[in-house]
């Protein structure tokens, strides 16, 4: 039976949607509460409880800091929402051994080379260039073993 949920819980979740969103897209930098509040046009008192309800459910984390001679707080998101992009170009869409691909069968995604390098290119895809070129090469004998 669906649960009746009130026109304040409703838009409190909206808020709480809206707030989580804005801090998912400063992203690892996260953004300051300040800040947030004044862009979401929030009283402090309500966009700090906003951010409380954020944390206690392990969605964000907020970190004092000392901004401008003020005490205030960052916030910065533990967990990102699923990019569809990062799916996308999976090679299992398209794959001709799919419906006999399992993890304990002939064709396994343990084994396979295409989501290698397709888990490879996606990994490089996102991180900084640096690191993709120097952190990888340890990678290349292992995907080559793997590959014959």
């Amino acid at each position: 039976m669906p649960v009746a949920v009130s026109k304040e819980e409703d838009d409190l979740l909206d808020l709480t949607s809206k707030v989580y969103k804005h801090v998912v897209e400063h992203g690892a930098d996260g953004v300051l509460q300040s800040e947030l509040w004044k862009e979401l046009t929030l009283t402090s008192r309500d966009g700090s409880r906003l951010a409380i309800r954020l944390e206690r459910r392990g969605m964000v984390r907020r970190d004092k800091i000392l901004d401008g001679g003020r005490w205030t707080y960052k916030l910065t998101p533990l967990r990102m929402p699923v990019r569809i992009q990062s799916i996308e170009q999976a090679p299992c869409i398209t794959c001709p051994y799919e419906s006999k691909c399992s993890l304990t069968g002939v064709v396994s995604p343990l084994s396979c080379p295409w989501i290698h390098e397709w888990v490879i290119k996606e990994f490089r895809d996102s991180i900084s260039p640096e690191i993709a070129n120097d952190g990888l090469n340890i990678l290349r004998p292992v995907a080559t073993a793997r590959m014959k």
